[in-house]
């Protein structure tokens, strides 16, 4: 189908700015500049993302251990425009024009494939693409058929269900459990799979307690973390990574360090050392990298690891019109040798700086100020059983190491800071309550 400009995007004669990817960064910066300039009729906001509503990425191993009520933290793109300024439009980049600034979106199908949506072209003055990361199995042999990925809340609620008809199965089977059949292998130790690990232990009680007596938690459900690193957590602190591991393996978890995964099959995983592990429940969350679109757009520079390279002030090396933040940005800072990580503290921070750039652009400055990342440190949750973290800069540059309550309030808050950035404090203070007294009311888990 030949590609059509939408005629309704190109007619009112405002400075239109276009971000495609909906996660931490860009919905904030698609919030805080329809209500800055959108609202205020200054700006044309348009936010594109190819789903229809936005779950906190750090959240996802809640929703696949099933610990999580999605529909109580999801978030419509369509409403959050409405109520913001800026207009959602349901699509997925596969293309840019750069000398005629127009993005291609690919056409959209529901679930029987008729279209929803066209193949179009958007106009644009400003482009910030804020599309995130996707998982990066290194080419792996079996990861794609037989590993499921934590990028999307889709993947997330895809392994919640196969767990739990996995737990069902072998509840209602003749005989025992086989082996492997109730055994989670986690390839991967960053924040996601150490999380991941913590949350199932915890979930799987649950389960059994719901009426699935049969299982026994102790001896039938069984988790591997596997990292190829000399440590879990390799990006943190070893200190972090210490405390971690010693939690982990309190609650039964095995952990299992330089062990590079060479094949995963529909029975388990093989590492480089010959060791099989028996696995019918495999999660690979040990990499991250730019989708592949990013290599496609019209001659932009990217990096080894596919995300697109961008300049102190956040523009792209070629092209002063766009934009990247998240993920999806490659910048090393003055003085360092390795990139911004790809946190949601690194997306936040920069959604909030580019609100003052694109303004002080539309009012015809040049010159824009540069990009300086704060890292205010690490904090990993592992779910009931403990928090642990590093807080950075509180006595002359140091970091502050910090566990328990303190450590697990100072997590939460990190989403609190991304739903006031979204909402407001007051409607953040009233749905948090909501949330509290209904949570007194349901299941710990997530049964169906």
């Amino acid at each position: 189908m030949t590609a059509t400009a939408p005629t309704s995007d190109a007619t009112t004669g405002l400075h239109k700015i276009v971000i495609i990817g909906g996660g931490a960064g860009g919905l904030e910066l698609a919030t805080q500049l329809g209500n800055k300039l959108g609202k205020k009729g200054k700006a044309e906001i348009t936010l594109v993302d190819k789903s229809r509503t936005h779950i906190w990425k750090p959240l996802l191993h809640e929703i696949a251990a099933g610990s999580m009520d999605t529909g109580r933290h999801e978030l419509a793109y369509q409403a959050q425009g409405h109520w913001h300024g800026f207009r959602y439009r349901y699509g997925e980049m596969i293309g840019l024009d750069r000398a005629n600034k127009r993005v291609h979106l690919a056409a959209t199908h529901d679930e029987d494939g008729r279209e929803i949506t066209p193949d179009r072209w958007f106009p644009y003055d400003t482009l910030v693409i804020a599309v995130g990361s996707i998982s990066n199995d290194f080419g792996t042999p079996g990861v794609k058929e037989h590993a499921i990925t934590l990028d999307t809340p889709e993947q997330a609620r895809r392994f919640n269900r196969r767990l739990l008809n996995a737990c069902v199965r072998a509840y209602a089977q003749q005989g025992p459990v086989r082996p492997g059949q109730l055994h989670v292998a986690i390839i991967g130790a960053g924040a996601t799979g150490s999380e991941l690990s913590a949350e199932l232990h915890h979930a799987a009680r649950g389960l059994v307690d719901f009426g699935l007596d049969k299982i026994d938690p102790e001896n039938d459900f069984k988790i591997t973390l596997i990292e190829a690193a000399p440590r879990i957590l390799p990006a943190l602190p070893e200190r972090l990574s210490t405390a971690t591991t010693n939690i982990l393996k309190s609650i039964g978890v095995d952990v299992r360090t330089g062990s590079p995964v060479t094949n995963v099959s529909d029975q388990g995983v093989t590492l480089a050392n010959g060791d099989f592990i028996p696995s019918e429940l495999v999660v690979w969350a040990a990499g991250v990298k730019g989708p592949e679109v990013l290599s496609k757009l019209d001659g932009l520079e990217v990096s080894r690891s596919n995300t697109l390279i961008v300049r102190p002030s956040l523009q792209t090396t070629k092209d002063d019109n766009i934009f990247v933040i998240g993920d999806a940005a490659y910048l090393v800072p003055d003085g360092d040798t390795a990139p911004i990580p790809p946190r949601a503290q690194a997306a936040h921070q920069q959604s909030s700086h580019l609100v003052r750039q694109i303004q002080r652009r539309m009012h015809g400055e040049t010159k824009l100020a540069p990009f300086k990342y704060r890292d205010f440190g690490s904090l990993v949750s592992l779910g009931k059983y403990s928090t642990v973290g590093n807080l950075m800069g509180f006595v002359s540059g140091k970091s502050l190491r910090i566990e328990g309550w303190f450590a697990k309030i100072m997590y939460r808050s990190l989403y609190k800071m991304h739903e006031v950035a979204l909402h407001g404090p007051i409607k953040v203070a009233l749905d948090s309550l909501a949330r509290l007294l209904t949570r007194r009311t349901e299941p710990q888990v997530k049964l169906h």
